[in-house]
């Protein structure tokens, strides 16, 4: 059996709504910006970050830094504030011991999405990463989990899990890579959507899964 794996970064791995609402406060605070600057951060960051939404910030708040200023500040705070908890690294740790291949593959723009992988310390514990900024296209997508296969060093085609909480980006878009799939429980099942091979209600259950699998 193949013994490679992909986790998800945000949601799954690390945890992006403190780290965000920690990194908003502090670049407000950081800039002095108005509270309407705040809430608009915060409504428009909520799903994803990239340089073009500090662009609209900029305009929309008549704003002196520049966008590149501002966003580079934003991914800065954000690399300080995201966590990864120990159990977790630790997880990871035993799977790398157990001669597991370990990816991730995450939406979101390259810097930021790498610095939070340095900022966690998971950048030491994975074989590869793909990023959709690097290739422009987004899980589902299977080229994405091809890409972070290639980075790894390894073929889709041994097959493999993908461990998530998004259930069409994570669990379809495992699916249609032709991966076993782990759901971390939360978000809405999406009508028609396969199910996952399995469901938990927290990454190291997931790992523990894997852990079992090649005892």
């Amino acid at each position: 059996m193949s013994r490679l794996v992909f986790f998800d970064l945000d949601g799954t791995l690390a945890d992006r709504q403190k780290a965000l609402s920690d990194a908003v406060t502090g670049l407000c605070r950081s800039r002095n910006l108005p509270l309407a600057a705040d809430q608009w951060l915060r409504t428009e960051l909520a799903d994803r970050a990239n340089a073009a939404e500090f662009a609209r910030l900029r305009d929309a708040f008549d704003l002196e830094p520049s966008a590149a200023e501002l966003w580079q500040e934003y991914v800065d705070l954000m690399s300080a504030a995201v966590t990864c908890r120990p159990g977790v690294l630790e997880g990871l740790a035993r799977l790398r011991t157990a001669a597991w291949t370990i990816g991730i593959i995450t939406n979101g723009a390259g810097d930021i999405q790498r610095a939070k992988l340095a900022g966690t310390g998971l950048d030491s514990l994975v074989d590869g990463v793909a990023v959709s900024d690097d290739l422009e296209i987004r899980k589902p997508d299977r080229r994405l989990f091809e890409l972070g296969a290639a980075r790894c060093g390894v073929s889709l085609a041994d097959g493999g899990w993908m461990i998530g909480d998004n259930p069409a980006g994570d669990i379809g878009g495992g699916h249609q890579a032709g991966l076993r799939t782990i759901w971390l429980r939360g978000r809405p099942w999406p009508e028609g959507l396969p199910a996952a091979h399995h469901v938990v209600d927290d990454v190291t259950d997931a790992i523990t899964i894997l852990l079992n699998e090649t005892e």
